[in-house]
């Protein structure tokens, strides 16, 4: 039997509480808002607290979403951390910090789906190849003329 996928308010993340992990029988209420409009829940097992972003890359930060979201997606495009650091402003050791966070949250979800859903690390390499390229086919560009320079023929 495999596990369910979970998000963030089906279950409680506190791993001392007798209903950690459990999305069958969760008792996940919504608790309100933080001052910056995050969503809270509240596990009614152990009573304690948490937000959306719990267990997550964006889990305590300061910064947007998207900022975060658009500076993992320039280093997967393959730009520098130090060109980063310039064009975004944030420091080389945030921009890493960000990047290890990420990298084992991939590699949280990829245990799990060979352990679990039994998919292989082929098909789990073309599952990363297929989210760094937003899903798009890869098409062959075609071949172009030299343009010219604008200077009659």
């Amino acid at each position: 039997m495999t596990p369910d996928l979970a998000e963030v308010g089906q279950f409680c993340p506190n791993e001392e509480c007798e209903g950690y992990g459990d999305i069958k029988d969760a008792q996940i209420i919504q608790y309100g808002k933080t001052a910056k409009g995050t969503q809270r829940y509240l596990c009614k097992v152990c009573e304690k607290t948490f937000v959306e972003t719990t267990g997550t890359v964006f889990y305590g930060k300061h910064t947007p979403r998207k900022d975060i979201l658009e500076t993992l997606a320039m280093l997967a495009e393959g730009m520098r951390i130090s060109s980063i650091s310039r064009v975004k402003g944030f420091k080389e050791d945030t921009i890493l910090g960000w990047l290890r966070e990420a990298a084992q949250q991939a590699e949280q979800v990829e245990d799990i789906l060979m352990k679990s859903y039994r998919v292989s690390q082929a098909q789990i390499d073309g599952l990363w190849a297929y989210v760094g390229h937003k899903g798009q086919k890869r098409a062959t560009p075609k071949a172009t003329r030299p343009e010219s320079s604008g200077a009659a023929r």
